[in-house]
């Protein structure tokens, strides 16, 4: 209805303007026109004057025949007077002439407009049409576009409702969090109780059977210093003379016949309760068994800077973010987006696969083995830390409790106790003897890696912070602030230097006995390519070796803080982790492809 109103005005409008320009141009018209006429009229009485005339002339010429005398008097007169009235009509014919002439050329001028104007009308029409055919096409668009927007409304108004709907199972989901983490939050609480009742009550029968034991070993000791020592006739006893030494009386032969011996045993239990008291000892579930234990070299005589890629092989179906040694540098352990952790047999310069370690279920990022390297412990993505045994490849312990990934797992020195560091920006010190999380530390930041000594836990963050934690205390010591987010931490062989590598692409090494900065290493080219980027010492502390974001692999000498060497030939993308072989042989590195490298200087 509207565009039909829209329509209608536009039609009165151009009618009107046609009906001004049509009176604007009569108007001008109307004067040459109202004079032609005149002009016409007048040619007109002068046609019937001029025959009047004519009719005069000829009846006053037959009157002169008749009457010449009487009236040449009054003939002349009027002869003058019809002179004049011919020169006068002949002036006002003339100017008519004059005035016809140029209002034709008027007419013609003005046709000639007119003939303009149509031109211009019809090239106006034209544009109306071409303009008409605009505004109804520019109609059909806006229709569609009237469709579009109602169809957008609809559509918003759909996703509108989905996103009211999706946050009211979103407040729910959360409230049922909520509620689930407070109630696995109870759950651990009377757990934990139950487990120290347990361990009560344990301790309180160990300790009431210790002392039953006790007791009954007193009295059977008591009974058994009471009792006789019996001697039979028969026993084979030779019975010297004092003044003789060791010579036999003659008056006494010296007869040795078999004797009856009667053995008795000692009252029963005396034996099982000394034994129970010294012989026995306690043991934990991470006891060690000599063949399965690997003997650590210890500090290496010798390190030799790698120059040579040995072998370069696929380690995993995907990223591969973590490498570490045996104790013993004859395994190697790598962690891959492929949820597995590999362990390979190095031999002869070359990497060898003995089995793969399943469990996890997403993405490993630290591997560590304890010190007999016995047990592999890794961190996963999944908020969890688990442990395998090396020799059978069995998963013993799963660690959870983390609400965020777990970036960084280590073995306390006592190789019963593991600290872990999370996204969720704490730290959890758990005990694997009761396989409980003993202490959870709120540190402010996420969590990227951890080293530890004997009683603190040193942990680079996110927020650019390296924190000193004190385990029994369960406090900060001291934290040191670096220019960029902390990527990895690694101790020196005797735990005196901290090694720190940051995003700002520069490694630093930290002395723990007066806390400064002993030395910082960088390289033009060398840039951090993640944000768990990993660097090592070497085992004696004299070089450090890390993978730069386009591949190479640099070796700094620590005495002089200048680069030793530049591999750059082997590697296609970023590297991820180093190892340093505890026997200073080989360099194993690891990148975001699949790749994993052997390096030496063989």
């Amino acid at each position: 209805m509207a565009e039909r109103r829209g329509e209608c005005a536009w039609k009165r409008h151009v009618i009107e303007q046609l009906k001004l320009r049509d009176r604007v141009q009569r108007h001008a018209f109307e004067e040459i026109i109202h004079q032609y006429h005149r002009l016409l009229e007048k040619s007109d009485l002068q046609a019937v004057l001029t025959e009047r005339y004519q009719g005069d002339k000829y009846d006053v010429q037959r009157g002169h025949d008749t009457s010449v005398a009487g009236d040449l008097n009054r003939n002349d007169a009027l002869q003058h007077e019809m002179a004049q009235m011919r020169i006068k009509h002949q002036e006002e014919l003339t100017e008519l002439h004059k005035k016809r002439g140029e209002l034709a050329q008027s007419v013609i001028e003005l046709n000639n407009q007119i003939q303009q104007k149509d031109k211009e009308i019809q090239s106006n029409e034209a544009k109306l049409l071409e303009y008409q055919q605009q505004i109804n096409d520019l109609e059909g668009d806006c229709r569609e576009l009237r469709s579009y927007l109602q169809d957008l409304e609809r559509a918003n108004q759909t996703l509108k409702d989905e996103y009211d709907a999706l946050q009211i199972t979103f407040a729910a989901l959360e409230a049922k969090l909520r509620k689930t983490t407070e109630d696995n939050q109870e759950l651990v609480s009377r757990w934990m109780a139950e487990k120290a009742q347990e361990a009560n009550r344990l301790n309180a029968e160990n300790e009431k059977e210790g002392r039953r034991r006790q007791a009954k070993l007193q009295k059977e000791l008591a009974d058994a210093a009471k009792e006789p020592l019996p001697i039979e006739p028969d026993d084979d006893i030779e019975v010297l003379d004092p003044g003789k030494g060791g010579e036999t009386s003659p008056n006494r032969p010296n007869s040795r016949t078999p004797s009856k011996k009667i053995s008795q045993p000692p009252p029963g239990g005396l034996l099982d309760s000394i034994s129970n008291i010294f012989g026995r000892r306690s043991t934990n579930s991470f006891s060690t068994s000599p063949e399965n234990t690997e003997t650590s070299s210890g500090v290496c005589a010798e390190v030799r800077v790698p120059s040579t890629a040995l072998h370069v092989f696929e380690a995993h179906e995907g990223e591969v973010n973590a490498v570490r040694f045996s104790p013993g540098s004859r395994l190697l352990a790598t962690g891959g987006m492929d949820r597995r952790v590999k362990l390979w047999e190095v031999v002869s310069g070359r990497c060898e696969c003995k089995g793969a370690l399943t469990g996890s279920n997403a993405g490993i990022t630290s591997i560590e083995f304890d010190s007999s390297g016995s047990y592999l412990l890794a961190a996963s993505n999944d908020f969890a830390s688990r442990i395998w045994t090396v020799e059978d490849y069995r998963l013993r312990h799963t660690l959870t409790g983390h609400s965020g990934k777990v970036l960084s797992a280590r073995f306390l020195l006592d190789n019963a106790r593991i600290v872990s560091g999370s996204y969720d920006r704490t730290l959890k010190l758990w005990d694997l003897r009761s396989k409980v999380c003993m202490k959870t530390v709120f540190a402010g930041s996420s969590c990227n890696d951890i080293v530890c000594t004997e009683q603190c836990v040193m942990s680079g963050h996110f927020d650019k912070k390296v924190r000193f934690w004190d385990i029994r205390a369960e406090s900060i010591v001291q934290d040191l602030e670096l220019q960029g987010r902390v990527t990895c931490l690694d101790l020196n062989h005797d735990r005196t230097e901290l090694l720190t590598c940051s995003r700002d692409d520069v490694i630093k090494i930290i002395d723990l006995r007066t806390n400064a900065v002993k030395q910082t290493l960088g390289a033009q080219g060398f840039k951090c390519g993640a944000d768990w980027t990993r660097i090592s010492f070497s085992p004696d502390g004299s070089y450090v070796a890390g993978g730069s974001a386009d591949g190479a692999l640099y070796v700094w000498n620590v005495l002089t803080g200048n680069v030793d060497r530049i591999l750059d030939r082997n590697h296609n993308s970023a590297i991820n982790a180093v190892s340093w072989s505890p026997s200073g042989t080989y360099v194993a590195s690891v990148e975001k492809g699949s790749r994993a490298i052997l390096w030496s200087d063989m």
